[in-house]
């Protein structure tokens, strides 16, 4: 393999950003090799970049597996930095597998930008008790169904260990036809929420854009937010800000970042 790529990260989940002139550019085992943390550049997943007739660039995601999902929220701010160019603030559109995306972005810095994304709506697709496993002997709980584009299962409840949120994720995930991200919440404050992650195809992340949006759409739902005011979401790897309008449709304001610059030789 042989090509020039970038490396950008968003709260902590890393996307190594290529431009191509198809979203089938690339394989699922190219993109499995890209990611491998031991024997490639090392990511969370690929970003391919290629032309689009709906907006300034289309974006492709391609997981650390090599599955493709239809949406990330943050890998769509990675990917509205790099399409950005020199521009200090800019308003533009984004094509994903998931339909066309709003983006407004203001530079912070040579390499960085505040971004928010429009996620759509959220769509509301019921519940599902499952086992939890947990070391406190919690036996099930009981989550609920978001999609933003893509799959989420959410559960309100008290944050769990690693170990746990990956036998849960897993577990749950493939009982869901098409797998989900699987996402554990805790109100802590008004209009505010702890979140972990663990998402298709990547296992636990730092940070999931969509998985943020899709609960805080929950925590609407629940009458655990305001629909309206600005949501903060904390996950490990930092903070997003979320607001769901009374339509269910989400916006998400976080940081990106380009990290470095790399060229992959044959």
């Amino acid at each position: 393999m042989d090509l020039e790529f970038e490396k950008y990260e968003a709260t902590g989940n890393d996307f190594i950003v290529v431009r191509v002139p198809s979203p089938d550019a690339l394989s699922p085992k190219q993109a499995m090799a890209l990611c491998d943390r031991h024997f490639g550049v090392g990511a969370d997943g690929v970003l391919l970049i290629s032309p689009s007739a709906e907006g300034r660039a289309r974006m492709t995601v391609l997981n650390a597996d090599g599955s493709r999902p239809e949406m990330c929220g943050n890998g769509l701010r990675c990917a509205a930095l790099a399409v950005s160019g020199d521009e200090d603030r800019s308003d533009f559109v984004m094509e994903t597998d998931a339909g066309p995306r709003t983006c407004r972005l203001e530079r912070t810095g040579p390499t960085s930008a505040l971004v928010t994304t429009g996620l759509g709506k959220a769509q509301d697709q019921g519940e599902i008790v499952h086992p939890l496993g947990t070391a406190d002997g919690r036996r099930e709980g009981t989550f609920v169904r978001v999609s933003m584009g893509n799959p989420h299962a959410i559960l309100f409840a008290p944050q769990m260990t690693e170990h746990e949120l990956d036998r849960l994720g897993e577990g749950l995930s493939a009982r869901i036809t098409g797998g989900s991200n699987v996402e554990v919440a805790s109100v802590v404050a008004p209009q505010r929420i702890q979140l972990a992650v663990w998402e298709r195809g990547v296992g636990r992340t730092l940070a999931c854009g969509t998985g943020a949006g899709a609960t805080a759409a929950a925590a609407v739902s629940l009458g655990l937010a305001e629909a309206g005011v600005p949501i903060e979401v904390h996950l490990p790897g930092g903070r997003l800000e979320l607001v769901v309008g009374n339509d269910r449709t989400v916006t998400l304001t976080g940081p990106a970042r380009r990290v470095f610059t790399g060229h992959l030789g044959a």
